[in-house]
């Protein structure tokens, strides 16, 4: 179902719980309205929808969409500083720091642990969804 967009910095600001296997309604949601806002959208975290859960929904080089359950980052390298936008909210943000590489662990969506890794913009969009996660609006 396509959810519409939380743009209350206060409920964005909250970090998200763990995700688990009642939750994967809520990431066919955030796949949903993805894709209902691909012209516009390539990530969302699920607290972009109203949902505090630690899933995000990326769209990846070849234009598919990785879901991933709690994800966290366990290495970064090559540090740079990116502008970002958002679509919670208006406007670019202001200048962050980003890795050009990564490396996420990470639950699919049978609740089987991963451990990938990432380079150059799917790397970047990443790290802003799990910003979400954390409650970290930039």
């Amino acid at each position: 179902m396509i959810r519409p967009i939380m743009t209350r910095r206060f409920f964005l600001r909250q970090p998200s719980e763990q995700a688990g296997p009642d939750d994967l309604a809520i990431a066919q949601d955030l796949v949903d309205t993805l894709e209902a806002n691909r012209e516009r959208c390539i990530g969302l975290a699920a607290n972009m929808i109203g949902q505090l859960k630690r899933i995000i929904a990326v769209r990846d080089e070849h234009g598919g969409v990785l879901v991933m359950l709690n994800p966290v980052v366990t290495k970064a390298h090559e540090p740079y500083e990116a502008v970002e936008g958002c679509l919670s909210l208006k406007g670019l943000r202001s200048t962050t720091t980003r890795y050009r590489r990564i490396t996420v662990a990470y639950d699919d969506l049978s609740m089987q642990p991963h451990e990938e890794s990432f380079s150059d913009r799917v790397a970047q969009i990443i790290q802003h969804e799990v910003d979400h996660c954390n409650g970290v609006v930039v």
